[in-house]
Protein backbone atom coordinates (compact mmCIF):
# COMPACT_ATOMS: atom_id res chain seq x y z
CA UNK A 1 0.00 0.00 0.00
CA UNK A 2 1.62 3.32 -1.02
CA UNK A 3 2.26 6.03 1.72
CA UNK A 4 -0.09 8.36 0.29
CA UNK A 5 -3.54 5.93 0.64
CA UNK A 6 -2.59 5.73 4.58
CA UNK A 7 -3.47 8.89 5.41
CA UNK A 8 -6.69 8.48 3.62
CA UNK A 9 -7.33 4.99 5.28
CA UNK A 10 -6.76 6.85 8.79
CA UNK A 11 -9.50 9.75 7.64
CA UNK A 12 -11.74 7.36 6.77
CA UNK A 13 -11.24 5.32 9.62
CA UNK A 14 -11.91 8.09 12.14
CA UNK A 15 -14.74 9.96 10.26
CA UNK A 16 -16.52 6.43 10.39
CA UNK A 17 -16.29 6.08 14.05
CA UNK A 18 -17.16 9.86 14.70
CA UNK A 19 -20.23 8.97 12.35
CA UNK A 20 -21.27 5.47 14.70
CA UNK A 21 -20.59 7.50 17.93
CA UNK A 22 -22.94 9.99 16.83
CA UNK A 23 -25.50 7.67 15.72
CA UNK A 24 -25.41 5.91 19.02
CA UNK A 25 -26.00 9.41 20.60
CA UNK A 26 -28.92 10.04 18.67
CA UNK A 27 -30.38 6.67 19.60
CA UNK A 28 -29.44 7.60 23.11
CA UNK A 29 -31.81 11.00 22.73
CA UNK A 30 -34.50 9.65 21.19
CA UNK A 31 -35.00 6.95 23.80
CA UNK A 32 -34.73 9.30 26.52
CA UNK A 33 -37.16 11.19 24.51
CA UNK A 34 -39.43 8.44 24.17
CA UNK A 35 -38.90 7.86 28.06
CA UNK A 36 -39.66 11.50 29.04
CA UNK A 37 -43.01 12.01 26.90
CA UNK A 38 -44.18 8.84 27.63
CA UNK A 39 -44.09 9.72 31.48
CA UNK A 40 -45.49 12.78 30.40
CA UNK A 41 -48.59 11.16 28.77
CA UNK A 42 -48.91 8.54 31.48
CA UNK A 43 -49.25 11.62 33.78
CA UNK A 44 -51.96 13.34 31.83
CA UNK A 45 -54.11 9.97 31.28
CA UNK A 46 -53.87 9.53 35.10
CA UNK A 47 -55.54 13.01 35.56
CA UNK A 48 -57.62 12.40 33.05
CA UNK A 49 -58.79 9.22 34.75
CA UNK A 50 -58.94 10.88 38.22
CA UNK A 51 -60.96 13.64 37.09
CA UNK A 52 -63.04 11.50 34.73
CA UNK A 53 -63.94 9.17 38.28
CA UNK A 54 -64.57 12.34 40.23
CA UNK A 55 -66.86 14.02 38.06
CA UNK A 56 -68.64 10.17 37.37
CA UNK A 57 -69.43 10.14 41.50
CA UNK A 58 -70.48 13.63 41.57
CA UNK A 59 -72.28 13.63 38.50
CA UNK A 60 -75.47 11.42 40.96
CA UNK A 61 -76.29 14.44 43.55
CA UNK A 62 -76.20 17.31 41.36
CA UNK A 63 -78.45 15.43 38.90
CA UNK A 64 -80.88 14.28 41.69
CA UNK A 65 -80.87 17.32 43.80
CA UNK A 66 -80.27 19.84 41.49
CA UNK A 67 -76.82 22.32 40.50
CA UNK A 68 -78.24 25.34 42.03
CA UNK A 69 -79.73 23.92 45.05
CA UNK A 70 -76.81 22.14 45.61
CA UNK A 71 -73.89 24.63 45.52
CA UNK A 72 -76.25 27.56 46.84
CA UNK A 73 -77.84 25.17 49.51
CA UNK A 74 -77.08 26.68 52.83
CA UNK A 75 -78.11 23.61 55.08
CA UNK A 76 -75.36 20.77 54.49
CA UNK A 77 -77.25 17.75 56.43
CA UNK A 78 -76.42 14.80 54.51
CA UNK A 79 -77.32 12.36 57.18
CA UNK A 80 -80.80 14.10 58.80
CA UNK A 81 -84.04 12.89 57.02
CA UNK A 82 -84.78 14.07 54.22
CA UNK A 83 -81.00 15.15 53.70
CA UNK A 84 -80.04 18.31 52.77
CA UNK A 85 -76.67 18.74 50.60
CA UNK A 86 -76.45 22.56 50.36
CA UNK A 87 -72.19 23.35 50.04
CA UNK A 88 -72.29 26.45 49.93
CA UNK A 89 -71.14 26.79 54.06
CA UNK A 90 -68.25 24.61 52.81
CA UNK A 91 -67.28 26.78 49.59
CA UNK A 92 -67.67 30.00 51.82
CA UNK A 93 -65.82 28.17 54.63
CA UNK A 94 -62.89 27.03 52.66
CA UNK A 95 -63.08 30.80 50.54
CA UNK A 96 -62.93 32.49 54.49
CA UNK A 97 -60.31 30.33 55.56
CA UNK A 98 -58.16 30.92 52.41
CA UNK A 99 -58.85 34.69 52.12
CA UNK A 100 -57.91 35.44 55.62
CA UNK A 101 -54.65 33.12 55.65
CA UNK A 102 -53.91 34.59 52.07
CA UNK A 103 -53.89 38.42 54.05
CA UNK A 104 -51.39 37.02 56.13
CA UNK A 105 -49.38 34.40 54.40
CA UNK A 106 -48.59 36.03 51.06
CA UNK A 107 -47.10 39.81 52.31
CA UNK A 108 -45.17 37.54 55.25
CA UNK A 109 -43.69 35.09 52.19
CA UNK A 110 -42.87 37.64 49.39
CA UNK A 111 -41.29 39.74 52.36
CA UNK A 112 -39.07 37.20 53.67
CA UNK A 113 -38.27 36.23 49.96
CA UNK A 114 -37.22 40.05 49.43
CA UNK A 115 -35.06 39.95 52.76
CA UNK A 116 -33.28 36.99 51.69
CA UNK A 117 -32.75 37.11 48.15
CA UNK A 118 -31.30 41.35 48.33
CA UNK A 119 -30.80 42.07 51.87
CA UNK A 120 -29.43 39.27 54.26
CA UNK A 121 -25.75 38.33 54.35
CA UNK A 122 -24.82 35.27 52.58
CA UNK A 123 -24.21 33.62 55.77
CA UNK A 124 -27.41 34.46 56.97
CA UNK A 125 -28.95 33.42 53.18
CA UNK A 126 -27.37 30.12 53.60
CA UNK A 127 -29.35 29.80 57.03
CA UNK A 128 -32.46 30.95 56.61
CA UNK A 129 -32.64 29.13 53.05
CA UNK A 130 -33.09 25.63 54.08
CA UNK A 131 -34.63 26.48 57.00
CA UNK A 132 -37.42 28.06 55.56
CA UNK A 133 -37.78 24.75 52.69
CA UNK A 134 -37.77 22.95 55.93
CA UNK A 135 -40.82 24.16 57.24
CA UNK A 136 -42.59 23.23 53.85
CA UNK A 137 -41.85 19.14 54.79
CA UNK A 138 -43.32 20.08 58.38
CA UNK A 139 -46.22 17.63 59.14
CA UNK A 140 -49.38 18.86 58.96
CA UNK A 141 -50.75 17.23 61.18
CA UNK A 142 -48.20 18.94 63.99
CA UNK A 143 -49.45 22.03 63.19
CA UNK A 144 -53.08 20.89 64.07
CA UNK A 145 -52.01 19.83 67.12
CA UNK A 146 -49.89 23.13 68.14
CA UNK A 147 -53.32 24.67 66.99
CA UNK A 148 -55.28 22.64 69.25
CA UNK A 149 -53.10 22.51 72.30
CA UNK A 150 -51.17 26.09 72.10
CA UNK A 151 -53.11 28.56 69.69
CA UNK A 152 -57.10 27.82 70.48
CA UNK A 153 -56.53 27.75 74.09
CA UNK A 154 -54.41 31.40 73.89
CA UNK A 155 -57.52 32.85 71.81
CA UNK A 156 -60.25 31.99 73.78
CA UNK A 157 -58.68 32.12 76.99
CA UNK A 158 -56.33 35.16 76.84
CA UNK A 159 -56.69 37.15 74.12
CA UNK A 160 -60.48 37.11 74.03
CA UNK A 161 -60.99 38.72 77.18
CA UNK A 162 -58.35 41.70 76.67
CA UNK A 163 -59.92 42.32 73.29
CA UNK A 164 -64.00 42.32 74.33
CA UNK A 165 -63.72 43.23 77.91
CA UNK A 166 -60.41 45.38 78.48
CA UNK A 167 -59.93 47.03 75.36
CA UNK A 168 -63.70 48.34 75.28
CA UNK A 169 -63.23 49.68 78.38
CA UNK A 170 -60.22 51.88 77.55
CA UNK A 171 -61.97 52.75 74.39
CA UNK A 172 -65.28 54.38 76.50
CA UNK A 173 -62.68 55.77 79.01
CA UNK A 174 -61.51 58.40 76.24
CA UNK A 175 -64.79 59.85 75.93
CA UNK A 176 -64.69 60.44 72.24
CA UNK A 177 -67.62 61.01 70.19
CA UNK A 178 -66.86 57.38 68.02
CA UNK A 179 -64.19 56.01 69.65
CA UNK A 180 -65.86 55.72 73.22
CA UNK A 181 -69.40 54.76 71.26
CA UNK A 182 -69.32 53.27 67.93
CA UNK A 183 -65.70 51.53 68.02
CA UNK A 184 -66.17 50.31 71.92
CA UNK A 185 -69.42 48.56 71.03
CA UNK A 186 -68.15 47.10 67.71
CA UNK A 187 -65.13 45.30 70.13
CA UNK A 188 -67.74 44.12 72.70
CA UNK A 189 -69.68 42.41 70.29
CA UNK A 190 -67.51 41.30 67.69
CA UNK A 191 -64.22 40.44 69.44
CA UNK A 192 -65.18 37.81 71.98
CA UNK A 193 -64.20 34.59 71.02
CA UNK A 194 -66.27 32.04 71.91
CA UNK A 195 -64.17 28.75 71.04
CA UNK A 196 -60.40 28.88 70.14
CA UNK A 197 -61.28 26.54 67.14
CA UNK A 198 -61.58 28.99 63.94
CA UNK A 199 -61.17 31.03 61.14
CA UNK A 200 -58.39 33.02 62.87
CA UNK A 201 -56.38 29.72 64.05
CA UNK A 202 -56.90 27.70 61.25
CA UNK A 203 -55.77 30.89 59.17
CA UNK A 204 -52.80 31.34 61.72
CA UNK A 205 -51.58 27.63 61.08
CA UNK A 206 -52.20 27.72 57.39
CA UNK A 207 -50.08 30.86 57.39
CA UNK A 208 -47.13 28.50 58.83
CA UNK A 209 -47.44 26.29 56.05
CA UNK A 210 -47.76 28.55 52.91
CA UNK A 211 -44.94 30.93 53.74
CA UNK A 212 -42.20 28.25 52.46
CA UNK A 213 -43.84 28.04 49.43
CA UNK A 214 -44.73 31.49 48.61
CA UNK A 215 -41.11 32.52 50.31
CA UNK A 216 -39.08 29.62 48.26
CA UNK A 217 -40.38 30.11 44.81
CA UNK A 218 -40.83 33.89 45.06
CA UNK A 219 -36.70 33.71 46.25
CA UNK A 220 -35.77 31.96 43.20
CA UNK A 221 -37.67 34.48 40.89
CA UNK A 222 -35.81 37.58 42.52
CA UNK A 223 -32.60 35.53 42.34
CA UNK A 224 -33.17 35.25 38.65
CA UNK A 225 -33.06 38.40 37.71
CA UNK A 226 -30.03 39.40 36.17
CA UNK A 227 -27.00 41.35 38.62
CA UNK A 228 -26.89 44.14 35.34
CA UNK A 229 -30.29 45.19 36.35
CA UNK A 230 -29.22 46.14 39.92
CA UNK A 231 -25.55 47.43 38.58
CA UNK A 232 -27.72 49.57 36.21
CA UNK A 233 -29.92 50.59 39.05
CA UNK A 234 -27.11 51.91 40.87
CA UNK A 235 -25.32 53.42 38.41
CA UNK A 236 -28.12 55.76 38.02
CA UNK A 237 -28.27 56.85 41.39
CA UNK A 238 -31.20 54.96 42.62
CA UNK A 239 -30.97 53.29 46.37
CA UNK A 240 -31.01 49.36 47.78
CA UNK A 241 -34.72 49.51 48.32
CA UNK A 242 -35.51 51.85 45.51
CA UNK A 243 -33.89 49.75 43.45
CA UNK A 244 -35.47 46.55 44.65
CA UNK A 245 -39.22 48.28 44.29
CA UNK A 246 -38.60 49.55 40.80
CA UNK A 247 -36.26 46.87 39.18
CA UNK A 248 -35.86 43.99 40.71
CA UNK A 249 -39.63 43.05 41.36
CA UNK A 250 -41.19 44.34 38.42
CA UNK A 251 -38.51 42.07 36.53
CA UNK A 252 -39.81 39.01 38.94
CA UNK A 253 -43.40 39.68 38.64
CA UNK A 254 -43.73 36.34 36.69
CA UNK A 255 -42.15 34.24 39.72
CA UNK A 256 -44.07 36.48 42.18
CA UNK A 257 -47.19 36.03 40.91
CA UNK A 258 -46.61 32.00 40.59
CA UNK A 259 -45.38 31.94 43.64
CA UNK A 260 -48.60 33.77 45.36
CA UNK A 261 -51.35 31.51 43.46
CA UNK A 262 -48.91 28.21 44.48
CA UNK A 263 -49.06 29.64 48.03
CA UNK A 264 -52.63 30.18 47.62
CA UNK A 265 -53.74 26.53 46.02
CA UNK A 266 -51.64 24.88 48.67
CA UNK A 267 -54.24 26.74 51.49
CA UNK A 268 -56.95 25.89 49.18
CA UNK A 269 -55.63 21.90 49.37
CA UNK A 270 -54.68 21.40 52.86
CA UNK A 271 -56.74 18.97 55.02
CA UNK A 272 -55.25 18.18 57.95
CA UNK A 273 -55.03 21.34 59.25
CA UNK A 274 -58.54 22.78 58.67
CA UNK A 275 -59.87 19.33 59.48
CA UNK A 276 -58.48 19.78 63.41
CA UNK A 277 -58.64 23.44 63.90
CA UNK A 278 -61.08 25.13 61.97
CA UNK A 279 -63.95 24.24 64.25
CA UNK A 280 -66.52 21.98 62.25
CA UNK A 281 -69.32 23.83 61.35
CA UNK A 282 -71.06 23.69 58.36
CA UNK A 283 -72.64 26.80 58.39
CA UNK A 284 -71.62 30.12 56.56
CA UNK A 285 -69.11 32.18 58.39
CA UNK A 286 -70.03 35.97 59.45
CA UNK A 287 -66.68 36.97 60.63
CA UNK A 288 -63.28 35.79 61.04
CA UNK A 289 -63.52 34.12 64.92
CA UNK A 290 -66.48 31.72 63.53
CA UNK A 291 -66.06 28.10 63.21
CA UNK A 292 -66.14 26.77 59.62
CA UNK A 293 -65.98 23.37 57.55
CA UNK A 294 -63.84 23.92 54.76
CA UNK A 295 -64.14 21.89 51.87
CA UNK A 296 -61.35 19.30 52.43
CA UNK A 297 -62.07 18.66 56.45
CA UNK A 298 -65.86 17.86 55.32
CA UNK A 299 -64.40 15.14 52.83
CA UNK A 300 -61.66 13.71 55.32
CA UNK A 301 -64.58 13.77 58.34
CA UNK A 302 -67.79 12.19 56.74
CA UNK A 303 -65.97 10.05 53.71
CA UNK A 304 -65.24 6.97 56.34
CA UNK A 305 -69.27 7.19 57.62
CA UNK A 306 -70.88 7.40 54.38
CA UNK A 307 -72.46 4.50 52.71
CA UNK A 308 -71.02 3.32 49.65
CA UNK A 309 -73.18 4.90 46.91
CA UNK A 310 -75.47 6.47 49.17
CA UNK A 311 -76.66 10.34 48.20
CA UNK A 312 -74.04 11.27 51.14
CA UNK A 313 -71.52 9.34 48.98
CA UNK A 314 -71.87 11.38 45.88
CA UNK A 315 -72.36 14.28 47.69
CA UNK A 316 -68.97 14.48 49.28
CA UNK A 317 -67.86 13.57 45.63
CA UNK A 318 -69.38 16.62 44.21
CA UNK A 319 -67.15 18.67 46.89
CA UNK A 320 -64.37 16.81 45.29
CA UNK A 321 -65.23 17.86 42.27
CA UNK A 322 -66.00 22.02 43.10
CA UNK A 323 -62.68 21.41 45.03
CA UNK A 324 -60.64 20.18 41.64
CA UNK A 325 -62.30 23.12 39.77
CA UNK A 326 -60.67 25.51 42.17
CA UNK A 327 -57.66 24.30 42.25
CA UNK A 328 -57.62 23.74 38.69
CA UNK A 329 -58.61 27.36 37.71
CA UNK A 330 -55.33 28.52 40.44
CA UNK A 331 -52.85 26.42 37.66
CA UNK A 332 -54.38 27.21 34.63
CA UNK A 333 -54.23 31.09 36.05
CA UNK A 334 -50.41 30.50 37.49
CA UNK A 335 -49.60 28.98 33.84
CA UNK A 336 -51.06 31.83 32.00
CA UNK A 337 -49.14 34.56 34.47
CA UNK A 338 -45.54 32.53 33.59
CA UNK A 339 -46.67 32.69 30.22
CA UNK A 340 -47.38 36.32 29.77
CA UNK A 341 -44.52 37.85 31.84
CA UNK A 342 -41.85 35.68 30.97
CA UNK A 343 -40.25 37.72 28.74
CA UNK A 344 -40.85 41.17 30.76
CA UNK A 345 -38.21 43.70 31.23
CA UNK A 346 -37.51 47.05 32.92
CA UNK A 347 -39.53 49.41 30.86
CA UNK A 348 -41.46 47.43 28.56
CA UNK A 349 -45.26 48.22 28.13
CA UNK A 350 -46.62 44.53 29.18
Amino acid sequence: MSENAMPACNIFNVTFTRIIVIMKWQKKEKAVELIVRSIGLISVIILLLIASFLFKEAFQIFYKAGVLKVIFGTAWYPTSDPPDFGMFPLIMGTLAVTILTAIIAIPLGLATAVYIAEIAHYRVKEFLKPLIEMLASFPSVVLGFFGIVIIAPFLSNWLSPILSEKLPEILKSTNMPFISTTLADFCYNNLFIASGLNITTAALMLTVRAIPVVASIAEDALTAVPRTYREASYSLGAGKWETIWKVVIPASVSGLSVAVILGIGTIVGETMIVLMVAGGAAVVPHWMFDAARPMPAAIAAEMAEAPYQSLHYHALFGVGAILFIFTFILSLISDFISKKYRAVRIGEKV
